[in-house]
């Protein structure tokens, strides 16, 4: 082979190899691009699943809160100590008497049930009387059914001495699902 024909072989060679990145890259970005898609999707639906669904006296007979919902009301942080963490975590969310009343409640009392079933009652003048939050966020951190979540009702305990006695700590309902009110 002449010097020639070396070079065109070595022309033709960087070509395909050129040829084969470029197609290579353009695939990368168009699975780039659908990966990007399908969280989006996924981010979109989450914010649009229910995190709370209120039942009983609420516009409707049942109204569900998304996190999309919650994201449209003012939030607010508390911190404050608990019976079942160290320290005083500081809790991010929105105000429980925000939610119902974006729900339209009309009622004196408030059935709280959580994702493991635990129900209670709880006045509908605690969420009046206290800045009581629907905690999605503990220290920065998003709350997982794992570790209290999504949802948890937190009481502002250190700002208000008779918060401290336990009939307010059976309230402080973690994994809450649902609330009827009457």
């Amino acid at each position: 082979m002449g010097d020639a024909e070396n070079i065109c072989a070595n022309i033709l060679s960087d070509f395909n190899i050129r040829l084969v990145l470029m197609t290579l890259m353009h695939r990368f970005r168009s699975c780039l691009l659908a990966m990007v898609m399908i969280v989006l999707a996924a981010l979109q639906a989450i914010a649009e699943t229910p995190l709370l669904t209120l039942t009983g006296a609420v516009s409707g007979g049942q109204v569900e809160i998304s996190r999309a919902d919650l994201d449209a009301l003012e939030w607010h942080e508390i911190e404050t100590s608990t019976t079942v963490t160290d320290g005083r975590p500081l809790f991010r969310g929105v105000l429980m008497r925000d939610i119902l009343a974006l729900a339209g409640a009309r009622g004196e009392t408030v059935t709280a049930q959580a994702l493991n079933d635990y129900v209670i009652d709880i006045p509908m003048a605690d969420f009046h009387d206290f800045d009581v939050i629907a905690a999605i966020y503990m220290d920065g951190i998003a709350l997982t059914p794992r570790d209290k979540g999504p949802v948890w009702i937190v009481y502002p305990r250190d700002d208000h001495r008779v918060l401290a006695d336990m009939r307010y700590d059976m309230r402080w309902v973690w994994q809450l699902s649902a609330l009827h009110v009457q």
